[in-house]
């Protein structure tokens, strides 16, 4: 779907704030709630928004233990390796990417010992051929 600079200016409010109601986004945005609203509808309807979320705080995310994960699959695994990383409590992200791997994931945790873990398991899953682990020590940028 192709947006418009006004739905660009709309997403870009709630990547600031998920949580801003139809009139405050109006308000910024110098348009009114009706239309605000039905830009939201259409956005949703036409699957460009699939949802909102809570951004949590740096101070809370300092906590967790963060790594990538770079796995190698088995020939035409990957569906099924997905399915079972989704299902996993630690894994927050998996990337489909070019190169000698087949997939990047992020995984955190409170402890090393459940980071641990957590890796273990996804070594242990059908088609996983090989994994190399990279524990995250900072983030210099996340937008």
């Amino acid at each position: 779907m192709r947006i418009g600079e006004k739905d660009k200016a709309v997403l870009n409010l709630l990547r600031e704030n998920a949580r801003a109601t139809t009139t405050e986004l109006a308000a910024k945005l110098g348009l009114s709630r009706s239309t605000v609203q039905k830009r939201l509808e259409r956005l949703e309807d036409t699957g460009v928004i699939e949802g909102y979320t809570v951004q949590l705080s740096s101070a809370y995310m300092d906590q967790e233990i963060k790594a990538h994960v770079s796995i190698t699959v088995e020939p035409r695994m990957t569906n099924e390796i997905i399915a079972a990383m989704s299902k996993m409590q630690g894994v927050r992200s998996i990337y489909s990417v070019s190169g000698p791997y087949d997939l990047i994931c992020e995984i955190a945790a409170l402890s090393v010992r459940e980071l641990d873990a957590i890796i273990d398991d996804v070594i242990e899953i059908a088609g996983v051929e090989r994994t190399v682990s990279s524990v995250i020590l900072s983030t210099r940028l996340k937008r």
